[in-house]
């Protein structure tokens, strides 16, 4: 009765439109009411939720990440991109895919990519004679690489959550799977952009390359330092979280020149403010999170799921779906949060390495970021496009198939998440 209330209250918060920090809080303060437990204990889940040192990492990533869209990192990278690959045919779809992966792994976020890239590339294309639709759907499901590659904030909370997971070594899973999603998002956007059409783009020359790759190798740094400092145990991930928001400002104060005060200002608004909701949602998942335990819900799941099937390929499959589900409904950050003590315990009785299984978490809910009916980076996207949803949707459905491929190559072949990780222990 205790875990149908809770999560039913959790339900009813998020129909009435309640934020998920607040449906977690309020069904959690009723399940301690519920159970007579004291609720200074679940103070202290807060409290212990949020008072871990590696969490600090979160507002430097963040952080960072908002000072490059401020400050010009995202334009270099994005001429970088169509310096390379925008010869092709239909080029400024793989430019878009290209750039996606550049300023991903730089700013960590899906939705600053979105924000970011799809200013500058979408009203360029629309402008070239593509489609509305096909710039939008392209710019969306790329910028998920903003939660695989490195560095993520997503990968620290999930570290957290799994307790214990070094982070290096997630950083460091993830990078092959961006690149093979990636690789797999280029090619669909090139087949479609052949068959509808589009133009390519004249190839500036190697000079004119080499020259945009020079301008864009100290906005490239920034990720350099992060992930590297951390690989190389010069820095902890905080450390290097702190170091890559110093460095980007310098890059884009002393060497782009594009990062003004009221820029600046703007940057810390928006990092203090997702910083705030990415805390509150730790402190209130977490306590949720013991009562879980208390429920013993991994536990009910693992004999659910072998009830359903001994099979780990049906077992692993099931999970999949269930996690492209949720993110199609819930926050990225809550469901990190709450699922990774909940399946972690099953796909280690697999024999799933939890490195593998937080990449596998980061790809599917970032495909939740691109799905309506509550996908953030779907929404900017179409903001920025000036189309409705509807229009996205109904021909994006090859790009959620290509993140869908490369989510089960990575499922079911661990080497694509595990073989660089097995390079530096």
């Amino acid at each position: 009765m205790g875990l149908a209330l809770l999560f039913g209250l959790f339900a009813v918060g998020l129909i009435c439109g309640m934020p998920v920090a607040f449906a977690l809080g309020l069904a959690t303060v009723v399940g301690f009411l519920y159970e007579g437990l004291p609720l200074f204990i679940g103070f202290q889940r807060v409290l212990s939720g949020i008072s871990v040192f590696s969490l600090l990492a979160i507002p430097f990533f963040i952080f960072a990440g908002e000072l490059m869209m401020q400050g010009g990192i995202a334009a270099r990278l994005v001429r970088l991109a169509a310096s390379a690959v925008g010869f092709m045919r239909g080029g400024l779809g793989v430019v878009n895919v290209a750039s996606s992966m550049l300023f991903g792994g730089i700013s960590g976020s899906a939705v600053a990519d979105t924000s970011a890239l799809g200013s500058i590339l979408v009203p360029v294309m629309k402008e070239k004679g593509y489609d509305a639709d096909y710039a939008v759907n392209v710019t969306v499901t790329s910028s998920v690489a903003g939660v695989v590659i490195p560095p993520s904030h997503n990968m620290i909370l999930f570290a957290v959550a799994a307790g214990g997971v070094s982070v290096s070594n997630l950083f460091i899973a993830g990078i092959l799977p961006g690149i093979l999603m990636c690789l797999i998002l280029g090619l669909v956007a090139w087949i479609i952009a052949v068959r509808r059409g589009y133009p390519g783009e004249p190839f500036p020359g190697f000079r004119q390359l080499g020259i945009r790759f020079l301008v864009a190798i100290p906005g490239l740094m920034t990720a350099v330092i992060i992930v590297g400092g951390v690989l190389s145990g010069v820095m902890t991930v905080t450390e290097s979280g702190a170091f890559g928001a110093i460095w980007a400002i310098l890059v884009t104060t002393l060497v782009y020149r594009e990062l003004t005060w009221d820029r600046f200002v703007a940057a810390v608004v928006a990092a203090v403010r997702t910083t705030a909701l990415v805390m509150f949602l730790v402190a209130t998942a977490s306590a949720f999170a013991y009562l879980l335990a208390l429920y013993r819900v991994p536990d009910l799941l693992a004999m659910s799921v072998t009830l359903i099937s001994e099979n780990p390929i049906i077992i692993l499959l099931l999970l999949n779906i269930t996690l492209l589900v949720l993110g199609m409904v819930m926050d990225m950050a809550a469901l990190i949060l709450i699922c990774t003590p909940i399946f972690l315990p099953v796909v280690t009785d697999l024999g799933m390495d939890p490195l593998q299984f937080g990449v596998i978490l980061m790809m599917n809910l970032g495909l939740g970021l691109c799905t309506p009916p509550v996908g953030a980076c779907l929404f900017v996207g179409c903001v920025v496009g000036g189309i409705r949803i509807e229009q996205a949707v109904r021909t994006i459905l090859p790009f959620y198939a290509a993140i869908v491929a490369a989510l089960l190559l990575v499922t079911y072949v661990p080497f694509f998440s595990m073989y660089l990780p097995s390079l530096i222990d």
